[in-house]
This record gives C-alpha cells, structure tokens and sequence, in this order.
C-alpha cells in the first residue's frame, strides 16, 4: 500500500481512441494506463473505471487535482461528472486560456487542441529559449512548430497510421488490416507487406519533408529540436528524425497546467 503527504494530480488525456491517464506525485509520475474512449461512457462507468484503477495499483491515496485535456466533447459533461462525484474536485479542463507561458499566435487560439497544448506546455519547460518541432504520432499525426520566443506558429495535421490503414480498408475491395509495425523494406511482396510499407514509408516521408521545410522557412536551417510522443512515435526511433521521443510528454504538461 502506497500513502504519500504529497501533492498528487491526476492526469488524463482523452483522444479519439484511448484515454492516456497518469498519476503523478509532486513530479513524479507513479502510474500510467490506457482505456478505450467509448462515447456512449457514463460518469459511474467512468468514474468506477478511475477508482478501480488506482485500488488495482494498490494507490490508498487522496488525489487533490484533476486536469484533463480531451479532443472528444461529448465526454467532456460525463469526465467532469465523474471526478466531482467519485474525486470531490473539480477537474481542470486545458483552454488556451491557461498558457501563459505558451504565446499562440494562431488566427484563433480557441481551435487550438487540447492535446496540441498540453504537449507544447510541456515541450517549451523542457526545452526552454529554443525551436522546437513537435510531432504526436497518435489517431492524427500532428506536426507543432514552436519557436525559440515560445510563441506557437501553427500545426500541420494528417492521418495517423492506424486512420490510414482504416481508410484503405474501408474504402478498397480487397485490402485489409494489417499490424502496424517498422517495415524492414520499402516495396513488400505481398499485399500485407506492401500495405505494411506504404504506411511506414509514407508517414517517415511526410514528416521528412515538412520538418525539412519548417526548419528552412521558419528557423532559417538551423537544426531545432525535434520531439517524437504519441504510441507509434516509437517505430521511428532507428530512422534519426526525432532528437528525442518522450512518451509521457503530455502528463507532463497536465501535471503542470495552472491552476
């Protein structure tokens, strides 16, 4: 049994296909899961769910603050239900509001994601005074472009892997799902080989080229630093297009989000 003192946040980000959730105290993260986002989720379903999860884990411990950053709306009334009524808080929700410290400078910072700030809150306390690019590899691909003034310049955005696959399935005759994974050559000699390499290749090549053209047209080539999260962010960790990839980087903005 684990009881701590300390100040313990509880961290979930609510995409389109999982709920990443994360247990810090004070800055240390202690626990990390993963629930499928279902949009018909009830306050009680979730809000057992969160319970259960840290009793599981063997966590006996008084949770003092929610933040959630969620690009699915309709679960917005039912989180906020569930942590007032399971967790007594009032969970904070991640608004563009709530980034001092991050200058966005999009046409309207309100169409800004959640998750798109999350991660960049977390990106400018890691890497402070420099360029970065930021690439979240999850249902979309998001490409961040953050300079060394800390002012959010815009967002590239394309399909996920998995949403690419899904797409060819859905919208061929004779093509399938196939597992996603680092494709060892770039033409396969079978239909899952070839599907296989299309998705990795395409993806390494789009992100080849707008972080090639980002870093001339905004940073004048100097290199910035390039940050990989997101779940398939790992199958490029041998192709040298990320200086780091940091799997938690969005609980680390959430742990951090004011108030």
């Amino acid at each position: 049994m684990k009881l701590s003192k300390n100040i313990v946040t509880l961290c979930l980000d609510v995409g389109n296909s999982h709920i990443f959730g994360g247990l810090f105290e004070n800055n240390q993260i202690k626990l990390r899961f993963r629930h499928a986002t279902m949009l018909n989720h009830t306050s009680d379903q979730l809000g057992v769910f969160l319970k259960t999860m840290l009793r599981e884990n063997n966590f006996k411990t008084v949770v003092h603050k929610i933040h959630i950053s969620s690009v699915v709306p309709s679960l917005d009334y039912s989180l906020r239900s569930a942590c007032i009524k399971y967790f007594k808080i009032d969970p904070t929700f991640v608004r563009s509001d709530l980034t001092s410290n991050l200058k966005i400078t999009i046409n309207n910072p309100k169409e800004l994601g959640a998750d798109l700030i999350a991660n960049s809150l977390a990106a400018i306390k890691r890497y402070s005074n420099k360029n970065i690019i930021l690439i979240d590899m999850g249902t979309a691909t998001t490409i961040s472009v953050i300079n060394q003034k800390q002012e959010y310049l815009g967002v590239a955005i394309l399909p996920g892997m998995k949403l690419s696959m899904d797409a060819l399935h859905i919208n061929t005759a004779k093509l399938f799902s196939v597992e996603i994974i680092e494709s060892p050559e770039v033409i396969g000699k079978n239909t899952t080989a070839c599907i296989q390499s299309g998705l990795y290749f395409g993806q390494l090549g789009v992100i080849r080229e707008i972080t090639t053209r980002v870093t001339a047209e905004y940073f004048k080539h100097k290199k910035p630093i390039i940050i990989g999260t997101g779940g398939f962010s790992y199958l490029f960790e041998k192709e040298n297009i990320f200086t780091v990839i940091l799997p938690d980087l969005i609980l680390e903005g959430l742990r951090d989000l004011a108030p």
